[in-house]
């Protein structure tokens, strides 16, 4: 069947993008690929490259919005598996999320490394996308919980931020260390909601 040529160019693009992941990895950031090399691994000439990136910023920023909305994809899926069967959410989420380091390990290196990175567009895309899985989650909770807005938020990011830590260290650890890790980090977000729960039944104020 003949692709159309609308077709053809996502084909490309989406070939373009891939390559750039397959080439990020422990020793190789992307502030340090060539356009050469990410048209080379995808196996086009370099002047193609320019039909669908105005440059290698545009690309990078594409790849930052990839990650990110794989990353909240899983999630989803993790949040919906729990609601039809069950299950904790903490370790079901962490477990998910270790799941994403294991098998998208450079979509994560992408945004550990941009989120203090050189370039201030790459910085706020990063934040962006952070801030979005905050919110997701933050609507979560305010959903199933009794906390009102700006307590399931300051929750949420709480949450975001110790997933977030562990899984930069999560990238230099073998599978036994990282499932050791995983525990840890499941007990910790359950300090912070019990906590968080704590705090929404008292007068507390901290």
């Amino acid at each position: 069947m003949n692709k159309t040529r609308a077709e053809q160019k996502e084909q490309t693009r989406r070939t373009i993008i891939d390559a750039a992941f397959r080439l990020l990895s422990a020793d190789q950031s992307y502030a340090n690929l060539s356009l050469r090399e990410v048209t080379r691994e995808a196996g086009i000439a370099p002047t193609s490259f320019y039909r669908h990136f105005k440059d290698m910023d545009e690309l990078g920023l594409t790849l930052v919005d990839e990650a990110g909305l794989t990353l909240r994809q899983l999630m989803r899926q993790a949040r919906a598996r729990i609601e039809a069967g069950g299950g904790s959410i903490v370790r079901t989420s962490v477990t998910t999320f270790m799941e994403f380091m294991e098998t998208n390990g450079n979509e994560f290196r992408l945004l550990l490394r941009e989120r203090s990175g050189t370039s201030k567009a790459f910085r706020l895309a990063v934040q962006r996308e952070l801030q979005h899985f905050v919110e997701e989650l933050s609507d979560y909770i305010e959903a199933k919980t009794s906390a009102n807005h700006l307590a399931a938020y300051y929750e949420a990011d709480a949450l975001v931020t110790l997933v977030f830590n562990a899984g930069a260290e999560a990238l230099d650890l073998g599978k036994s260390k990282r499932l050791q890790l995983a525990d840890k980090v499941v007990q910790q977000l359950r300090y912070v909601a019990k906590g968080s729960e704590a705090l929404r039944h008292s007068k507390l104020i901290l």
